[in-house]
């Protein structure tokens, strides 16, 4: 996995979870807290969302096959995906009827120094998964805000552990919410509310990572920036003379497929417009290093070819259609 794929993040997540996941599990058994055995569940998951973010980026270094020319670089997306499954299942569900359980059947909370204690080693231990997480994060989101980082962010581990540490942070103060106000009121009814609210709260983050995860595997195009980088190279004003149509798409987070029609004088030979083809390839190269797989077509511009299509966006080489 690249450095991008925010390994270190990843793993300080799966070290952390591991080690809060055993210490919950313990204080449940002590206390009989749902909030604990919903946030015990919370940290399993954690952990293994952790694992399979590892396996789909040492998955997509895999070579190129015959059957999968383009690579295995999409096997990330697919195992985010997983992940927003999994957290939506096996903890957010699992959450809710839990938390439904202890509203239905409340009883005393016994040795209570056991949750809150765990709970505020969790807490510390969190904030410096997420710390991590952010570190990682800020090296590559550049001077786009949080939100957008996470929304157009091409490698999606980063925005996955980002996600998942904050929901783990705020389901704790949830969990210690919860706990403290069934200490202070002798009712237990407020531990299975935590443990609802948390519940809550985890479905809440799968859905947003399962939308965005999802916009990743129907296939995302070179961002603007990237986009405008090439358009650049591509055009050198002597043999390629503009662009007639050109499309992007990410085939992996650090490889992107490039593939554009270009505009080239009617009287050139087959030589000068090979020559002109492999000279933009090597100038996209090396303004975006990540276009991988780049397919250029020359032809000789022509207004009423170029304007062809069902809407401007189909053919932005050519004028934009007039509105009648």
């Amino acid at each position: 996995m690249s450095a991008s794929g925010g390994t270190k993040a990843i793993v300080a997540a799966l070290v952390a979870n591991a080690a809060i996941a055993v210490a919950k599990f313990v204080a449940f058994l002590f206390s009989g807290s749902s909030s604990m055995l919903a946030e015990s569940v919370h940290s399993v998951a954690d952990s293994g969302n952790q694992a399979l973010l590892l396996v789909g980026g040492k998955r997509a270094q895999r070579q190129a096959t015959p059957q999968h020319p383009f690579g295995y670089g999409r096997e990330r997306y697919i195992y985010a995906f997983l992940v927003s499954i999994v957290l939506f299942s096996v903890g957010g569900l699992f959450a809710i009827y839990e938390g439904y359980e202890k509203i239905k059947n409340p009883h005393e909370l016994t040795h209570w120094y056991w949750p809150v204690g765990v709970l505020v080693f969790a807490i510390i231990a969190e904030s410096f998964s997420f710390r991590t997480a952010i570190k990682e994060s800020n090296a590559v989101r550049g001077e786009r805000s949080w939100k957008e980082f996470v929304r157009h962010a091409k490698a999606p581990e980063l925005p996955v552990v980002l996600l998942e540490d904050l929901g783990a942070l705020v389901g704790l103060v949830l969990a210690l919410g919860g706990v403290g106000l069934a200490l202070l009121t002798g009712d237990s009814v407020w531990d299975g509310i935590g443990t609802l609210c948390i519940g809550v709260l985890l479905i809440l983050i799968a859905v947003v990572l399962a939308l965005e995860t999802k916009s990743l595997l129907l296939g995302e195009a070179a961002g603007a920036e990237e986009t405008r980088k090439i358009e650049t190279a591509l055009v050198d004003g002597d043999t390629v003379t503009r662009i007639i149509h050109m499309r992007t798409l990410h085939i992996g987070p650090e490889e992107l497929l490039v593939a554009a029609k270009i505009a080239v004088h009617h009287d050139d030979t087959a030589t000068k417009v090979a020559a002109a083809i492999d000279a933009a390839e090597s100038r996209i190269r090396e303004a975006v290093p990540i276009a991988r797989v780049i397919y250029l077509e020359p032809d000789v511009y022509r207004e009423t070819e170029a304007a062809k299509g069902a809407d401007a966006a189909a053919t932005p080489g050519g004028p934009a259609p007039t509105e009648h």
